[in-house]
């Protein structure tokens, strides 16, 4: 390969890092308006301060922060060529992914078993941005696992091999993003009421 062919490879490559990083500024700045909004809305009369956040939301924080784990270990694997680890660690990971969303929608329905709900007359503003922000949480969550079935393609087809790991560590860094971004919010949710 020519030196001209490396220093495209490589523009290229820098260009994929600078969009997934404009992408997760772009998502922080929505959420950040999100909990802004969430915030100047607190002022309302009608506004709950009293709810208590599903235990399911705490469940799935473990969950995350073992995922995020398992999806650093995968990339690790995969960078030393350890394919079959490298396997392994990326199916946890998206079973984990699974799991966290299976445990969100099992915070839902311990809201609403508490009478709280998204919509409707019997809905508040403050339970329906909780339902709106977690909901786009796991939207993001699930194109996250897109992403992760894309590697594991990816993967099984030994296109990660000889350095070129570019996927695996985007996959990798848009994770731990989801991961912050979770973390973040459950601690929101809790101290600011």
């Amino acid at each position: 390969m020519s030196k001209h062919q490396i220093d495209d490879i490589s523009k290229v490559n820098q260009a994929k890092k600078m969009m997934l990083w404009f992408a997760i500024v772009s998502l922080s700045m929505a959420f950040a308006g999100l909990t802004s909004a969430y915030v100047v809305s607190a002022e309302r009369p009608d506004w709950i301060e009293s709810y208590t956040i599903p235990t399911p939301f705490y469940i799935s924080l473990v969950v995350m922060l073992i995922s995020s784990g398992t999806i650093h270990l995968a990339k690790k694997h995969i960078q030393r060529e350890s394919n079959r680890t490298g396997m392994y660690l990326l199916l946890t990971t998206f079973a984990l992914g699974i799991v966290f969303i299976i445990l969100q929608f099992m915070g839902f329905s311990e809201f609403i078993r508490s009478g709280y709900y998204f919509t409707g007359s019997e809905s508040n503003i403050t339970t329906s941005y909780i339902y709106l922000i977690v909901l786009l949480h796991v939207a993001h969550l699930l194109a996250g696992l897109l992403t992760l079935l894309v590697v594991i393609y990816n993967h099984y087809k030994q296109k990660y091999i000889n350095g070129k790991t570019l996927g695996i560590e985007q996959a990798a860094t848009f994770w731990h993003f989801l991961d912050g971004l979770w973390i973040y919010l459950l601690l929101f949710f809790y101290f600011v009421r």
